[in-house]
């Protein structure tokens, strides 16, 4: 694939897009319709990239940007589902999709275990993106962009642990229990180094250009710096950009002059970025399809599996959610009957009751949220990436390739357009969040109006943050609102 047509992709996506807004359609899944079409024109070329490229310059930008979105606040409460579905269903999926494989194309082998952890993680980054649009309630949002940060971490891992043993190398359960682990911490360490070291950079160099160019290499340096030292990019690019959001808006250690303009400014950059990658990986998915299809020796083997797999990673994900969070709600109901545990959480509250306010601790996801929460598993541009990464010494690659590609296609024309209307059919009442949500921003808003100087009050919202007084989705509204009249009252070129 050559700039030109990268170039002639992302023009005719802008143009999709504009067309399919204008007519209240989700343009990712039309241009996914499109490119997939475009692929059977007889003087269509090839297109295809190297699968280190795509995971070192794709998933990188797009992760940090889901992740400046999310609140850790948020990302805290909603722990307990988060490493349900980010760790527990996909380590689960993984194994049943290689059984499943293995039954649906003998041929594959041990490979069938490695095409279940390529199809393992669903990508939710581009549902939780329009997720206030399409109806969903504030807690699914958190509990999708949570997953989304930490599944691909998951399933990477147990990708390069199924490949090992499939070529010819030695993997056990416990080894992958270790290199999990490994991955893990040195990819939070690794994240916060490189965090660190960027706010003590980006306040000195004032200059709100240079300032969001580093925040733009960011991303690509920490995931290559992580996977350097065989840790998890992922994980590392995820506590990055955790770090540096949170520092620079609600710390105010990390505040300068003209730190304002810089965060304008990045939020408006982001957005370009998020759209020109998100557009790019859906035509890259559609117009790969002809040439995949045509390197099968036995097609029709290839799609019936792909259809029996389509079906089954659909399947297991609604399976898994209401099994792992109707586990948990059962426990909570046990717990409620238990003298012993009333005791031992009535203690824990009198221990925390001279402290900081906290947030009361969530129940489980209520059946609507589940049935929610399990429909949004549309694989994306990591599957096809990893199912790209698989050597060509493994037996199947081709095979592997073209399941992934058919998969990911299914879930997005099945799940991607049905989604919004199944948030509005389950109809949740959502009247009681958005009239707390506005009481709590009635009384930042008197917070704000308490204090003198744009400082002072960006300061006032972040301590509210910290003693839970304050939600910090509403805080960073809040305080984007104060850089801009900021930014109006202070005209000043730090370009």
């Amino acid at each position: 694939m050559n700039g030109v047509q990268i170039l002639l992709i992302v023009g005719a996506g802008i143009a999709i897009t504009a067309v399919a807004r204008r007519r209240g359609v989700e343009p990712g899944l039309i241009v996914v319709v499109l490119a997939a079409a475009a692929s059977f024109l007889p003087w269509m070329p090839k297109l295809e990239l190297d699968s280190e490229l795509i995971l070192a310059i794709v998933v990188p930008p797009l992760l940090y940007s889901a992740a400046r979105v999310a609140a850790f606040t948020g990302f805290g409460a909603n722990l307990r589902p988060i490493v349900h579905l980010g760790v527990v269903l996909v380590v689960l999926t993984t194994f049943a999709l290689g059984f499943v494989a293995s039954w649906a194309l003998p041929s594959l082998g041990g490979v069938a275990f490695v095409l279940g952890a390529v199809l393992a993680p669903p990508d939710t980054i581009t549902t939780v993106t329009h997720g206030e649009r399409i109806g969903l309630p504030g807690r699914v949002r958190s509990i999708l962009i949570g997953e989304s940060l930490v599944n691909d971490a998951t399933a990477l891992t147990l990708f390069s642990i199924t490949l090992l043993a499939v070529d010819g190398g030695h993997a056990t359960i416990a080894g992958g229990i270790t290199q999990f682990a490994y991955k893990l911490t040195v990819g939070v360490l690794v994240g916060g180094a490189f965090a660190a070291a960027t706010l003590a950079v980006r306040k000195r160099l004032g200059n709100t250009t240079l300032e969001t160019t580093l925040v733009l290499l960011l991303p690509f340096t920490v995931y290559l710096a992580a996977e350097e030292v065989h840790a998890s990019g992922i994980i590392a690019v995820v506590v990055a950009s955790f770090t540096v959001t949170a520092n620079m808006t609600l710390d105010p250690a990390h505040r300068y002059p003209g730190a304002h303009l810089t965060r304008i400014q990045e939020k408006s950059v982001w957005a370009v970025v998020d759209f020109l990658l998100e557009t790019f990986v859906f035509a890259y998915i559609g117009l790969r399809l002809r040439f995949v299809l045509a390197e099968q020796e036995d097609l029709a083997a290839v799609l019936l599996a792909s259809g029996v797999l389509l079906v089954a990673a659909i399947a297991l994900r609604l399976v898994g959610v209401y099994a792992l969070f109707g586990r948990w709600a059962l426990s909570l109901r046990l717990a409620g009957r238990s003298p012993r545990k009333r005791e031992r959480a009535r203690r824990r509250e009198a221990r925390t009751s001279g402290r900081r306010r906290r947030r009361p601790r969530l129940g489980a996801p209520t059946a609507k949220e589940n049935l929610l929460v399990g429909w949004t598993g549309m694989r994306g541009i990591l599957t096809l990436a990893a199912a790209s990464a698989v050597p060509e010494s493994v037996p199947g690659r081709d095979a592997v390739q073209a399941v992934a590609l058919l998969v990911t296609l299914g879930t997005l024309l099945i799940q991607a357009p049905t989604i919004g209307p199944l948030a509005r059919a389950l109809d949740f009442d959502v009247r009681e969040e958005r009239a707390a949500t506005g009481r709590m921003r009635e009384r930042a808003e008197a917070l704000v109006r308490r204090h003198e100087g744009f400082d002072a009050q960006r300061q006032a919202l972040g301590a509210a943050v910290r003693d839970g007084d304050l939600d910090e989705e509403l805080a960073r509204d809040l305080i984007e609102e104060i850089d801009v009249r900021q930014a109006a009252a202070e005209p000043g070129p730090r370009h």
